[in-house]
């Protein structure tokens, strides 16, 4: 993400540091958010299901492994558009928008 110049907000159980990107711990209402990058299996989603719409971001990316069919029905419900994904490839192909 940050080599193709998008700004990252990462959002994680443990704080920490990876490329210069702090992990926040806290649910934080970021102002502004595009997308949102799912790295979190259905079975540890619900908890933030109104986290992130609540973020009202444009569309919500759902790795290889983060598919969830209830959380897909509550964002298009929302006008959250749900892109079932790998972001790394989309990043790699010229297809992230």
């Amino acid at each position: 993400m940050l080599s193709h110049n998008h700004e990252v907000l990462a959002l994680g159980l443990k704080k920490g540091t990876v490329e210069g990107v702090a992990f926040h711990t806290e649910k934080v209402q970021f102002e502004n958010i595009d997308t949102v990058t799912m790295y979190v299996g259905p079975q540890n989603q619900p908890e933030y299901y109104s986290y992130i719409i609540g973020l009202n971001p444009r569309r919500v990316i759902f790795n290889p492994g983060t598919e969830n069919s209830e959380f897909i029905s509550q964002l298009k419900a929302a006008g959250i558009y749900p892109e079932i994904a790998c972001t790394l490839v989309l990043l790699a192909t010229g297809q992230f928008e």
